[in-house]
């Protein structure tokens, strides 16, 4: 015996599905912050050129994902993790 979904089905499944994949990510997300604001406090203390005169020049990359993690935003991450990579230190534990 074949069963077919009605149309309600379909339409149910699509609008709880991205809240539940939401709600899987909200958790992440706090995660990810910190460990945003972790790596903006080491490029901070080691590589800013605007407070220290460090051997890696700054550059615009590295400066946007600075100014992303500070806010919050953890788009920044990738940026800030090859900018100390680079420059040879150890990144901040990931919790």
């Amino acid at each position: 015996m074949i069963k077919t979904f009605s149309p309600w089905t379909a339409v149910a499944l699509a609008l709880l599905l991205p809240s539940t994949v939401f709600a899987q990510t909200g958790a992440a997300s706090s995660s990810d912050v910190a460990y945003c604001k972790a790596l903006a406090t080491k490029y901070e203390r080691y590589l800013d050129q605007d407070t220290h005169k460090a051997s890696q020049s700054a550059n615009p990359e590295s400066r946007a994902s600075l100014e992303q993690c500070k806010a919050g935003n953890p788009t920044g991450i990738a940026g800030l993790e090859k900018a100390l990579k680079d420059a040879g230190f150890d990144l901040p534990s990931r919790n």
